[in-house]
């Protein structure tokens, strides 16, 4: 099965029950990024931090699709964003696009 922030979201309803607020949504994404934050700096396997940002992304689908947009989706269209733009590189792997 390939899943949808639609399906997610159906599932979490069913399971948990209307969220709250957007806000309440994100708040739980915070919560999931800390056990990634977790695993990441407790040296766990690859497969575990693997699960962990699936946990984010499951929550952050529900966030989308609260708002009307499926967050896979969107990923496509902002990598088309972020592959025309200019990036600074900081030196860590990492940068921040030029504005």
């Amino acid at each position: 099965m390939t899943e949808t922030s639609k399906s997610i979201s159906e599932w979490a309803v069913a399971l948990f029950g209307e969220s709250g607020s957007d806000a309440r949504v994100a708040a739980r994404a915070l919560q999931e990024m800390a056990e990634l934050f977790t695993k990441v700096t407790s040296n766990k396997s690859g497969k575990e931090i693997a699960e962990e940002c699936a946990d984010v992304v499951i929550v952050l689908a529900r966030l989308a699709n609260r708002n009307g947009y499926d967050i896979f989706e969107m990923v496509d269209e902002k990598m088309k964003v972020n592959r025309a733009r200019k990036w600074v590189l900081d030196g860590t792997g990492h940068g921040y696009h030029v504005k």
